[in-house]
């Protein structure tokens, strides 16, 4: 660990918050099958597909946290609350928005827990929903007109990924990652390769059909609200998984080019999708008054910054941090989900932890299955939690590193797991 990583950290413990279950979508490919969805029907999808596997009723919800990061429909400032109101959450029941860039859907996790422990929540629905297709073109200058030569209208999406503050894109944040740990096209297009075969073999064993609500056309109907819903392309019925997933050996890889002039390409850094998840985040209280057997354990949560250059070496500080507020060592964590944001990024976070890749993202990650910002953090504490009931195992961590310079990590515990 880099002494110039700074380690002052906002730290956060629960002695009896729970994750319950959940669902998502399934992560589909920039402009495919949920290209036209508004990402408030995505979360709507989804947080009525978490209450359904959750066995929850919708009267039961004591507050909606919804993250999402672009505004990628007009009704943007309304998703929370739609989210919600669509669910159907009763019209009393408060809903917020979360932003923490790719950390949104932890920290929305963490405030879900809080809401548990100090503000008289039995049950919290978590949400988190993002459409990267509909990111919009957008010009931020001519509310008072349009002056000669000052005519600008730029692709949101892509202006997005540079952090001004560092010059740096976010793939330009991976490439130096690269270099200070000696990291090759060929370590890269390995390790993309192994993330594509794990999620095949996930998604082949039936592992993601349990947590993958397929999405098909249907409204939203409340009463005294207006009917909305979600409507697939022509001639497309029902989309039933993640649609990036696929075969993709390293040979195959190494033939694309380069997109930042270094080690990381389209094929080796998160696939740009469409998607929503969703879990239940509720009172140990409330699983034991419905005899129910949560998912895990929300132990504790850490969040950090780290410099915003390398902001992809984020986990490692957030980490560490999390492991030392809670008295464990990386030895006593049985699965860790890093945000494979771009692969020297998640390769240069295991070789600084001193992590053994064969805990780390066991079944894929965003390379092959994708990355909607504000959904993934969601996802990646719902693998981790089914994960760890699958292969029985005690003890995870669900990390992300954050654009502008930050990293987040959630320790869970699956306590059905032998000691």
């Amino acid at each position: 660990m880099s002494a110039t990583v700074p380690r002052r950290a906002l730290h956060a413990a629960w002695p009896d918050a729970w994750l319950l279950d959940g669902s998502r979508t399934p992560f589909v490919d920039y402009n495919g099958a949920l290209a036209l969805v508004s990402p408030i029907d995505l979360g709507i999808k989804a947080a009525r597909a978490a209450l359904a596997q959750a066995d929850v009723p919708p009267d039961d919800i004591g507050t909606v946290i919804v993250g999402s990061m672009a505004q990628a429909s007009f009704d943007t400032y309304m998703t929370p609350r739609h989210v919600a109101l669509y669910a159907g959450v009763p019209v009393e029941v408060p809903a917020h928005m979360v932003q923490r860039v790719c950390g949104t859907g932890i920290e929305a996790i963490m405030q879900a827990a809080d809401a548990t422990a100090h503000r008289g929540v039995d049950v919290a629905l978590v949400v988190g929903t993002e459409s990267m297709s509909r990111n919009p073109i957008a010009a931020y200058t001519h509310r008072g007109g349009f002056r000669m030569g000052q005519v600008e209208f730029k692709d949101f999406l892509w202006e997005a990924l540079l952090d001004p503050s560092c010059g740096c894109t976010m793939g330009d944040t991976a490439e130096n990652l690269a270099r200070r740990h000696d990291i090759t096209r060929d370590d890269v297009d390995g390790f993309a390769a192994r993330s594509f075969a794990r999620a095949l073999a996930a998604r082949q064993s039936g592992f993601f059909a349990d947590e993958i609500s397929p999405v098909i056309s249907e409204a939203f109907a409340r009463d005294g609200l207006a009917a909305r819903g979600i409507w697939l392309p022509r001639g497309i019925e029902t989309v039933t998984q993640d649609s990036h997933v696929r075969a993709s050996p390293a040979e195959v890889l190494a033939k694309i080019k380069p997109a930042f002039g270094g080690v990381q390409t389209g094929g080796n850094s998160s696939a740009v999708v469409d998607g929503a998840a969703a879990v239940m985040v509720c009172s140990g209280d409330y699983a034991r008054a419905r005899g129910r057997a949560p998912l895990a354990r929300i132990v504790a949560g850490t969040v950090v910054g780290c410099p915003p250059e390398i902001m992809g070496i984020g986990p490692v500080p957030a980490i560490e941090a999390l492991l030392a507020a809670t008295g464990l060592a990386l030895g006593d964590i049985d699965r860790v989900e890093i945000n494979e944001a771009f692969g020297a990024q998640v390769m240069a976070c295991a070789r600084t932890l001193g992590l053994d890749e064969a805990r780390l993202n066991v079944n894929g990650g965003a390379i092959a299955i994708g990355h909607p910002l504000g959904a993934t953090g969601v996802r990646l504490a719902l693998t981790l939690g089914r994960e760890l009931r699958r292969s029985g195992l005690r003890r995870g961590i669900a990390s992300a590193c954050i654009g502008g310079g930050q990293g987040i990590a959630l320790l869970v515990e699956n306590l059905a797991a032998e000691h």
